[in-house]
């Protein structure tokens, strides 16, 4: 039986937070990255005039060979060392970029960092310098997410950050509903549901009233499938739809807070270890000093 077509469709990515708020990840057009490239290829060519006239005035009697490693280490620094710690400090962007209203970002959305920056620099010289972007243009358009090489090695893809609405707050936590939703086992329930749920909420004050309660009790029948123990009986469907997401809040935030302390306990562990001293065979700051023979 031959798939439908609406399965068949390739849908963008989405990063669902704790709130069912789905960041949809849009996928930037060729045209919008080659005004990118180009924008940040003239930057990169003031950058080597400006490097090359440095070195001029500077290094005027240096003999052939040396101005030739000279220009082969000033060459990389402009075509790989200048893409690359752009787009590690401003986490994924350029001049050309930030014109553009793109950014580089990882497969699951995050920042890029350090290595991710440096494999697409250094692809990026092969297929878009040396190839004028032929293999660039192939290779994006025959990826869903538009990908060049440098971004299928990498793990990355560019996407567009414009034109992206700030969804309304959540409401609060029913105070009714605080201690079943701290002990509820809300891990089953799928983003999907949960990105459909926000989006009752926020429509919900505009709904004719019985629409709005039709439409509340199914959701709620289906997020219960997924949730144990049941709520109280006598909680309305809207106010436990709205426990549920408010929980799930609560506890992605609470799991990022650990995560950042976890990180901050094993950093500061590693400035606090003890280094072993090569040639003395003891720990450094050992007031006893090597044991001695007796």
């Amino acid at each position: 039986m031959s798939q439908p077509a609406a399965d068949r469709l390739i849908l963008p990515p989405q990063v669902v937070t704790g709130e069912a708020v789905a960041l949809e990840l849009r996928p930037a057009s060729f045209a919008t990255r080659g005004l990118a490239v180009a924008l940040d290829l003239a930057v990169m060519l003031a950058a080597g005039i400006v490097v090359g006239v440095v070195l001029g005035l500077t290094l005027p009697d240096v003999d052939e060979a040396a101005a030739r490693a000279i220009g082969i280490v000033a060459l990389v620094a402009v075509l790989v060392g200048l893409p690359t710690t752009v787009e590690t400090l401003t986490r994924g962007r350029s001049l050309g970029k930030l014109a553009a209203g793109l950014r580089v970002v990882r497969d699951d959305g995050g920042p890029i960092r350090l290595r991710h920056a440096l494999v697409r620099a250094l692809l990026a010289v092969f297929e878009i310098i040396v190839t004028f972007g032929s293999v660039a243009l192939i290779t994006s358009l025959a990826n869903v997410r538009g990908k060049r090489l440098g971004d299928l090695l990498a793990g990355t893809f560019v996407l567009r950050e414009r034109g992206a609405g700030t969804p309304p707050p959540l409401p609060p936590m029913p105070p009714e509903l605080i201690a079943w939703a701290q002990q509820a086992d809300l891990a089953a329930v799928p983003d999907g549901l949960a990105v459909g749920v926000r989006r009752f909420l926020d429509g919900a004050p505009g709904l004719h009233p019985a629409s709005r309660m039709q439409l509340g009790q199914d959701l709620a029948r289906q997020v219960l499938s997924f949730v144990a123990p049941p709520p109280p009986a006598w909680a309305t469907p809207e106010r436990f739809l709205v426990a549920v997401l408010a929980e799930r809040r609560r506890r992605d935030h609470a799991r990022l807070v650990k995560l950042q302390q976890d990180r901050a306990r094993r950093l500061a562990e590693r400035q606090r270890a003890p280094v072993l001293a090569p040639t003395a065979g003891r720990l450094v700051g050992d007031p006893e000093g090597p044991p001695t023979s007796r």
